[in-house]
């Protein structure tokens, strides 16, 4: 079945509206849910759950595009269509797909949306994967029994094996993973659902931040797990377990 992508265009430009209607138009892949010349008139139907993509302007009164990401659900995507390219790499931080400058182009606008449609395929073909796993928790990652952890990053599938994770961090509604090989891949999800797919044998939580891979563990100081120039804190709460835990030299 070919992918359809519901979309909705934010710009409090009319002119910049009526342009990008009508590329989404002339796209058989894309269908207008709605138009809005402000973030806070679209803020309903974005949580709503009524588009899988977002036109988003960033200069705008009230609420801007930055700002307005943070509320954008995990099963929605923005493609950023803006005159300023001073806000890209924010753009980027916020998990965009694309970073398009005005005035934008046929061409340009079709390989934004190229994106949108792989990012789109990838999700629908994960979460049907997860729907038939058991557990509720595994909406953003799933354990497999060869030792790999599938996480849903953006809008890739990564997989990551188990023995390579040195510890997991969670910042805001993201965790991130810190690993022996590679560079950190965060994913949107809680602390707690990543724990509950973890071996608990392998991996603690040693803080309310902080999971840890015990095999991975060498230095061990004033309460603190050591990895490089990285100090890991163990709570109070946690203390007497983890200690239990580690194996005697």
């Amino acid at each position: 079945m070919d992918t359809t992508l519901n979309c909705i265009i934010i710009d409090d430009e009319p002119l910049a509206r009526e342009l990008l209607k009508s590329y989404v138009s002339r796209t058989p892949a894309l269908n207008l849910s709605g138009d809005y010349e402000s973030a806070a008139e679209a803020v309903r139907a974005v949580t709503g759950g009524k588009a899988d993509l977002i036109l988003l302007d960033i200069d705008m009164p009230m609420l801007n595009g930055i700002e307005f990401a943070a509320i954008v659900p995990p099963s929605c995507r923005i493609i950023y269509v803006t005159a300023y390219e001073q806000y890209a790499l924010q753009g980027f931080r916020v998990n965009a797909l694309d970073y398009l400058l005005k005035p934008v182009s046929y061409p340009e606008f079709l390989r934004a949306v190229s994106k949108a449609l792989d990012w789109k395929r990838m999700y629908d073909a994960y979460e049907n994967h997860i729907s038939g796993c058991s557990s509720p928790s595994s909406s953003a990652s799933q354990t497999t029994s060869d030792g790999l952890l599938t996480i849903r990053a953006d809008y890739r599938l990564i997989q990551i094996r188990l023995d390579t994770i040195l510890y997991v961090e969670v910042r805001k509604d993201r965790v991130i993973f810190f690993r022996s090989e590679g560079e950190p891949v965060s994913s949107l999800m809680t602390l707690s659902d990543l724990e509950a797919r973890l071996p608990a044998d392998r991996f603690m939580r040693v803080h309310r931040s902080y999971i840890v891979n015990l095999a991975r563990i060498e230095v061990v100081e004033r309460s603190r797990i050591v990895f490089g120039k990285t100090y890991i804190p163990v709570s109070d709460t946690r203390r007497e377990e983890f200690l239990s835990r580690l194996r005697p030299v």
